[in-house]
């Protein structure tokens, strides 16, 4: 598929994601995000993709937040031609009726910031930011549900939705304070203020920071730590695991679906080479496909009630 608002190049089983608007400083807009979107799916049905890296194009901006082109009318999305492009065929044009009642179904209504944090979170394989440069509003909340973010010195994050009479989106309310603990997400959400790469990793916002021209080697080389030599459904398995048991209320939901995730690839070809491979002390040549031989996570869902 070709894009025009980001850049998708896949090299030695790393897709690397580029937001791409140079005009812009990579700013967000509904057809980027319905980009980041196709790309994420095209990953995830290639095999031959172990990881995905997000980076911003050229060294000023990762993504410099929403679009302001629309001025004032930036966040009513009942007048941006963008969003109206995207509705479904027979859709009505706006959620608000004549009587002023609203729709809170219809599709302008959904965060387009938060449906690419869950494609994000839905993704089956690790998925890095290497954040480049300036990451504010939907900048710098599309990174919370990667794997791992890495920064380059000249980086800056800033939540800044209260500053422009709007509250932090994409699923933010939830992944911020699971990242950096309650008190730095109120901090930095109510205030809206910049705050530099040392600081955001010192906050647990992103793991290390590096040189510029140093940041997407190293993005790299992250990504091959975590996926050289670990089966792919395991890696793709153990990222929902983890992610989802954020919010469970209790470790029994971990038991339940331990359970299950164990059964299911102890039986599989995966798991024989695993022990085998350690065995005779050669590198393992696991053969279960991502794109064919997972079992989806639902499955696992109606676990039995174990006490």
């Amino acid at each position: 598929m070709s894009f025009d608002q980001i850049r998708l190049d896949k090299q030695d089983g790393i897709a690397l994601l580029t937001l791409y608007r140079p005009e812009r400083m990579n700013a967000f807009t509904a057809d980027m995000m319905a980009e980041i979107i196709a790309a994420l799916d095209e990953c995830d049905a290639d095999d031959a993709v172990r990881a995905v890296i997000f980076t911003g194009h050229g060294d000023k901006a990762y993504c410099a937040g929403a679009d302001l082109s629309a001025g004032a009318a930036t966040f009513d999305y009942d007048t941006r031609s963008d969003k109206q492009r995207q509705l479904p065929e027979g859709t009505s044009a706006s959620p608000v009726a004549e009587d002023g009642t609203i729709d809170w179904s219809h599709p302008l209504v959904r965060d387009g910031g938060g449906r690419v944090s869950m494609r994000i979170f839905a993704a089956k394989k690790p998925v890095l930011g290497a954040i480049n440069g300036a990451a504010v509003g939907i900048g710098a909340t599309m990174t919370l549900p990667m794997d791992a973010r890495l920064a380059s010195e000249t980086a800056r994050y800033g939540f800044v939705f209260a500053r422009r009479g709007i509250v932090p989106e994409a699923a933010s309310s939830w992944f911020l304070p699971r990242l950096v603990g309650i008190a730095n997400a109120v901090d930095l959400c109510y205030s809206g203020r910049l705050i530099s790469a040392a600081e955001a990793q010192e906050k647990g916002l992103v793991q290390s920071v590096h040189a510029p021209g140093a940041l997407i080697d190293a993005a790299i080389a992250k990504a091959r730590e975590m996926t050289a030599d670990s089966a792919p459904v395991s890696v793709a398995l153990t990222r929902h695991m983890l992610w989802r048991m954020m919010g469970a209320p209790h470790p029994m939901s971990a038991h339940r679906w331990d359970s299950r995730v164990i059964f299911s690839r102890g039986r599989s070809p995966d798991a024989a080479e695993g022990v085998t491979s350690f065995l005779e002390k050669r590198p393992p040549n696991f053969t279960a496909s991502v794109a064919n031989d997972y079992p989806w996570f639902d499955e696992f869902e109606d676990s039995p009630p174990y006490s």
